[in-house]
């Protein structure tokens, strides 16, 4: 397990959530895994396929795409979290390169990898901090890479109750299920085509809205899953 520079991320991530064994998933996200077995290349094996999950967290979708045989990189800002993904592999007998990073500067070679996943995971940051990240990605993707992104929606109710912050943040959320949270980036879709310009083709461009209609004022939960491909 390497370490590098902290995480653009909010500190909180570290501090109240994985340093106290707060969310640590195990098992991967359905989205996810379709992601890997729709968009990986068909010409290559699994053994042939590097894929990276930038804010891997537990690496709960890493353990899944290293059990079918991909190798897999998972950088985090926190350290409890990369400690549990790490210790997680080690238990399990898989392989897997886990290291504390910081998303704008990823230490990995250009054209390292086939597939890049963000699951939830940039929304944490501003957007041009999140931006900078894109740029990495990019750089670290081969040619004809793909890379999912999924950030939150402008919809969420919990952009709805919060408060304009510095570099498109929503900060200080006093609902929704996002409310734990110190800041979030929501996006609308003119923000997602922003980050993923220039060299990147789009693929996919999906909206998602959940709404609970048994609480008191409906709850919407939203959140946009968008593949692009490294032109």
């Amino acid at each position: 397990m390497q370490e590098t520079a902290r995480s653009a991320v909010d500190p909180l991530w570290e501090e109240e959530i994985y340093g106290r064994e707060q969310q640590l998933n195990r098992y991967p996200f359905d989205f996810v895994v379709t992601f890997v077995h729709r968009f990986r290349d068909r010409t290559k094996t699994p053994e042939e396929t590097s894929i990276l999950e930038v804010g891997c967290g537990a690496g709960n979708n890493l353990w899944f795409a290293a059990r079918e045989g991909f190798r897999v990189a998972g950088l985090d800002g926190s350290p409890s979290a990369i400690g549990h993904a790490a210790a997680r592999f080690r238990a399990d007998g898989l392989s897997g390169e886990f290291c504390v990073g910081d998303f704008t500067s990823l230490p990995y070679p250009d054209a390292t990898f086939d597939l890049v996943i963000d699951r939830g995971s940039l929304t944490n940051c501003g957007f041009s901090a999140a931006g900078r990240a894109v740029a990495e990605i990019q750089r670290v993707l081969r040619p004809g890479g793909r890379f999912l992104f999924n950030p939150y929606s402008r919809a969420h109710t919990s952009h709805l109750t919060g408060t304009p912050g510095p570099d498109e943040l929503t900060v200080r959320i006093t609902g929704g299920v996002l409310r734990q949270y110190r800041q979030i980036c929501f996006y609308d879709e003119a923000m997602v085509r922003r980050q993923l310009g220039a060299g990147w083709k789009l693929l996919s461009l999906r909206h998602l809205e959940l709404r609970e209609h048994l609480d008191d004022e409906p709850d919407v939960h939203a959140e946009w899953r968008v593949v692009a491909e490294k032109a």
